[in-house]
């Protein structure tokens, strides 16, 4: 017996390693377009900087993540971030402002750290204060992140510490994001409790002995070689493009470019939407349908290195983010080596510009000279004005899903039209979470799907 997973992301290959468990018998086959496997997470050493493509971290409060580490015994190499830089800002303007104690999540919840900030006006602030006593909406109807939060604790609130945070998420546009698909979470605390800020200071304090966001010691990368090296009974098939799935009389064909079509008793479809509705568009055009409704955006991050000496701004945090109402292309500046130990070395500094908003140009079609003059304008309001020492820009293009309003209702119809198709499972970001532990349960999740399939279990 054959399963094949097209896509070898982080999804992909938690997908592989679930189906070597239950089906001890099956030969699993792993075909990935690119020359390696990984999808987003890569890692570059070089100079004694540790270089992230992607993303440097995850949420150790989603299990399968630290619970993957634990199952791949690399649990040890998870690391925190590095204590005394705590702090987080917003840029307003030329000016950084820290971001007030007291946020669960998005939501700010402690007022006397509020009455200390200059993030708000005092009118936001009171706007925001009077949450407690603005009443629940009625009705059960999806509606935007920016109209929940807006709706609960004002414009100002959202404009300035909410929304900059969400899209250092989803690097997406709250107008059009759905609650139900990004933080349902909100509205059930909302109609249980009356109020965001009275239900989020009820909730239990974390149990967890982890930090809320963790990195492996090595780099990001350390978690797909663990990976990789578990998998028995699968075949990496790189350099492979997988350019249709058709039905066959043993199960599945997919059709590789430049090769004879792969022969599978069921597939596992870890791509990203908008390919998964090529891979599908002739077994069953609704679902590829479905699939090409989802939007994603694009986005650019830049690398830079520094000597020590030639930053004369303290770095005082993790660095910041900034809001869509300051009209930049730049989202977010990570101070790399002051948020993670071991990312440079001695005597220099390394930092990460994202660029790049959902409903605004496409920076990944601006070549390297002008993103890297775009984040070093950037740095200077910082008056990090020095030649960098080294330079790395990476291009995500459409590389982030957008749940928008519909997501939960389109999530649903796709469910119900892979029920026809039995031994067809989706996998990846598209569709319930966009985090490495979203992935790996997704990949999971799919894996056992094809599994009760293949065993006559209905899905």
């Amino acid at each position: 017996m054959r399963v094949l997973v097209v896509g070898g992301g982080i999804a992909g290959l938690a997908a592989a390693r679930r189906l070597e468990a239950l089906l001890p018998e099956a030969e699993v086959v792993v075909v990935e377009r690119d020359l390696v496997v990984g999808g987003k997470i890569r890692t570059e050493r070089v100079d004694g900087f540790v270089i992230e493509a992607a993303p440097d971290s995850f949420l150790s409060r989603k299990e399968r993540g630290v619970g993957l580490c634990e199952e791949l015994g690399i649990a040890g190499q998870l690391v925190g971030r590095r204590p005394g830089h705590e702090r987080t800002f917003v840029r307003r303007g030329g000016e950084l402002h820290p971001l007030p104690a007291g946020l669960t999540g998005m939501i700010p919840t402690d007022l006397d750290a509020l009455r200390g900030s200059a993030l708000l006006s005092p009118e936001g602030r009171a706007r925001l204060a009077a949450e407690i006593d603005v009443p629940p909406a009625p009705g059960l109807d999806d509606e935007s992140l920016a109209s929940f939060v807006t709706r609960r604790l004002g414009r100002e609130a959202y404009e300035v510490l909410v929304e900059p945070l969400l899209a250092g998420i989803f690097g997406g546009d709250g107008s059009q994001l759905s609650l139900a698909a990004t933080f349902p979470q909100l509205r059930r605390i909302e109609l249980e409790h009356g109020s965001l800020i009275r239900g989020l200071l009820a909730q239990p304090a974390p149990t967890s002995d982890l930090p809320p966001f963790v990195t492996l010691r090595p780099g990001m990368d350390a978690l797909v070689d663990a990976l990789v090296a578990r998998l028995e009974r699968t075949t990496l098939a790189t350099g492979t493009r997988a350019r249709s799935v058709s039905r066959s009389a043993s199960g599945f064909d997919v059709h590789v470019e430049g090769g004879e079509p792969l022969a599978a008793a069921a597939v596992v479809l870890a791509t990203p939407a908008f390919a998964t509705a090529e891979l599908v568009a002739d077994l069953d055009p609704a679902l590829a349908a479905a699939h090409a409704e989802i939007r994603y955006s694009s986005s650019a991050i830049v690398t830079l290195a520094f000597r020590a000496g030639d930053v004369s701004h303290p770095l005082d945090g993790y660095g910041y983010v900034v809001p869509r109402v300051e009209a930049s292309d730049v989202l977010a500046c990570t101070w790399t080596s002051q948020k993670w130990q071991g990312r440079a070395p001695e005597g220099a500094v390394l930092v990460r510009v994202y660029a790049g908003r959902s409903g605004m140009r496409d920076v990944t079609l601006e070549p390297d000279d002008a993103l890297l003059a775009l984040a070093r304008d950037e740095l200077a309001r910082l008056a990090i004005g020095a030649e960098p020492i080294l330079t790395r820009v990476q291009r995500w293009s459409l590389g982030m899903p957008q749940y928008v309003l519909g997501h939960p209702e389109r999530l649903a119809r796709i469910e119900t039209m892979l029920a026809a198709h039995p031994g067809l499972a989706v996998a990846g970001a598209a569709y319930r979470g966009v985090g490495i532990p979203d992935c790996i349960r997704s990949g999971e999740a799919a894996a056992e799907s094809v599994a009760r399939s293949l065993a006559g279990v209905p899905v």
